[in-house]
């Protein structure tokens, strides 16, 4: 893509993620242009494209929306991100070098010294932890080297996120250890034991989503 192409792509997927509209609604292709100075087909490719990501629902003859929070769906993508990153973690620590351990340390050090909540916002994470966050779960497993592995679980962990995202306010999200639980999947990294870094992630996603679960933000009926 181009890059006023890109530029839209990473704003709207930003946007999205930091809470900008409300789950559920409509994203119009010539507010979008307007507010990230390109044209509507730009707009629209890149809303296709995040469709593709799970950050946009395509509602054939409706048009574009902020997906909506639905019980179903969480179990679901939940369930499948566990499945899918105990093959890759277990491929990972196969294949991983030593030079990934180091890189992988490094990250979780940026990881566990980043502000974790914004000091204004309380409610709201601070860029900083998101990005290291983000950065330690691929590089955690980035030598599985199978991209269709990885970019499922890229766009898995977007879904999640928009749904944490509106979770992250609420007080249920205060009363988890999420430190310790990076540290608990370094160790089992850095220990090459498999099986224990696919029970960690399963553990750690899961506990994820039963915040959002006490969050009670979810449309319970679509279950």
């Amino acid at each position: 893509m181009a890059k006023p192409a890109e530029a839209a792509l990473s704003g709207i997927r930003e946007a999205i993620l930091d809470g900008a509209w409300m789950p559920g609604e409509r994203l119009a292709p010539p507010h979008l242009a307007q507010r990230f100075s390109t044209s509507t087909t730009v707009i629209r490719e890149s809303l296709t494209r995040l469709s593709g990501e799970g950050l946009v629902a395509a509602i054939p003859n409706r048009g574009f929306f902020v997906p909506e929070l639905n019980l179903r769906q969480l179990r679901d993508q939940t369930e499948l991100r566990c499945v899918t990153e105990a093959l890759a973690a277990r491929l990972a620590l196969e294949r991983g070098d030593l030079e990934w351990e180091s890189a992988l340390i490094a990250a979780h050090y940026r990881l566990a010294k980043a502000p974790r909540r914004r000091a204004d916002h309380p409610e709201q994470f601070t860029p900083a932890w998101g990005k290291a966050h983000r950065e330690f779960h691929q590089l955690l497993l980035a030598p599985c080297a199978c991209p269709p592995i990885l970019d499922l679980s890229a766009n898995l962990a977007n879904s999640t996120l928009l749904y944490r995202r509106w979770a992250a306010a609420t007080e249920a999200a205060t009363h988890r250890n999420v430190e310790a639980e990076h540290e608990g999947l370094l160790q089992a990294a850095l220990d090459r034991n498999a099986e224990q870094l696919g029970e960690r992630l399963r553990a750690h996603y899961e506990a994820t989503a039963q915040v959002i679960l006490e969050a009670g933000l979810l449309k319970l009926e679509n279950f």
